[in-house]
C-alpha cells in the first residue's frame, strides 16, 4: 500500500493513458480500416510509395516517423489483448503502417484467420466499403 501512495502520480497517469488510449483505439482502428483498399491484399507486386521521388533525407525520415507510430500501434494492440480494447486488428494496423522484410506475409498470415476478417469487413460494410478480399 505504501508503494501505491509513493506513486500516486504514475497511476494517475497511467490511467490517464489507457483511457485515452481506448478511446483513441475505438475511433481510429475503424477508420483506418474502412481506408485499407479493398484489394490491399492481392496485389502481386506492392505500390510505390507517394514519396519515392523526394530527396533521401525526407524518405529516411517519414519511414522512421511511419514505422515508430507502427509500434506504437502494436505495443497498444498487444496490450489491449489483455485489456479492453480491438487488439488484433491494432496490431494489424500497426503492421500495415511499418515496413519491415516479410510484412507482407505477415499481414496475409493475420488477415486470413475468419475472425479478424469477418471482423475488419463487417467494419467496412457500416460505412457501406467493399469487403477485403484476400
Amino acid at each position: 500500500m505504501d508503494f501505491i501512495h509513493d506513486h500516486e502520480n504514475v497511476f494517475l497517469w497511467l490511467t490517464l493513458g489507457s483511457f485515452i488510449g481506448f478511446i483513441a483505439s475505438i475511433l481510429l482502428i475503424p477508420w483506418i480500416v474502412t481506408k485499407i483498399p479493398s484489394d490491399y491484399f492481392t496485389h502481386p507486386k506492392r505500390q510505390k510509395y507517394l514519396w519515392c521521388n523526394q530527396p533521401k533525407i525526407v524518405r529516411f525520415v517519414f519511414i522512421l516517423l511511419k514505422n515508430i507510430l507502427g509500434v506504437i500501434f502494436i505495443i497498444g494492440g498487444i496490450s489491449m489483448l489483455l485489456l479492453p480494447g480491438q487488439g488484433i486488428l491494432t496490431i494489424l494496423i500497426g503492421l500495415i503502417i511499418m515496413d519491415f522484410p516479410y510484412k507482407y506475409k505477415v499481414e496475409i498470415w493475420i488477415i486470413k484467420h475468419p475472425f479478424v476478417l469477418r471482423t475488419m469487413n463487417k467494419l467496412r460494410s457500416k460505412v457501406k466499403q467493399p469487403p477485403l478480399v484476400v
